[in-house]
């Protein structure tokens, strides 16, 4: 049974370094798995860095994990109380929209870092002919105007108004 007093992950690490740890039980709650360590004459539960509730470790490998990192790899493991089915992952059905929004933003990414080394290589280049602002000015004028030609003398054969 779970004790009411709680320990946190800097004091539990510095009970591991200290050698102090007798042991350690891994017991199962309602949602995951939480940790209860002897040191001395005292037992306490893992506590969430925040929140100061007990901490519970949704999979028993994270919480695993957890413990050799902090140095303890022999423990007890009571599943008397393990759930299966509240056991189970949640899905995040907006994690893969995300994903697809964060990969699309990266393809993109490189796409247009692609096309301004393009410009700067051409730009570099000595063969590279420029057009001066007036020059390109006057050729747009000359564009829009046989454009505007064109669709007058579609509207005025019938063909359609021009948009």
């Amino acid at each position: 049974m779970p004790s009411a007093a709680t320990i946190d992950h800097n004091t539990l690490a510095r009970l591991v370094e200290a050698k102090a740890v007798h042991g350690t039980h891994i017991v199962a709650r309602p949602g995951g798995w939480g940790v209860i360590v002897r040191y001395g004459s005292a037992e306490s539960s893992l506590a969430a860095t925040r929140s100061k509730e007990t901490r519970v470790f949704k999979r028993l490998e994270t919480l695993v994990g957890y413990l050799k990192d902090v140095g303890i790899s022999r423990f007890d493991v009571d599943a008397a109380d393990f759930d299966s089915a509240a056991a189970r992952t949640y899905s995040r059905p907006d994690t893969s929209a995300t994903l697809k929004q964060a990969h699309a933003a990266l393809a993109h990414d490189r796409w247009f870092r692609d096309q301004v080394g393009q410009a700067l290589k051409e730009a570099d280049d000595p063969s590279t002919q420029w057009v001066s602002n007036e020059a390109a000015m006057a050729e747009g004028a000359k564009r829009r105007a046989a454009w505007r030609s064109r669709s007058a003398s579609a509207v005025t054969k019938g063909k359609g108004s021009p948009a």
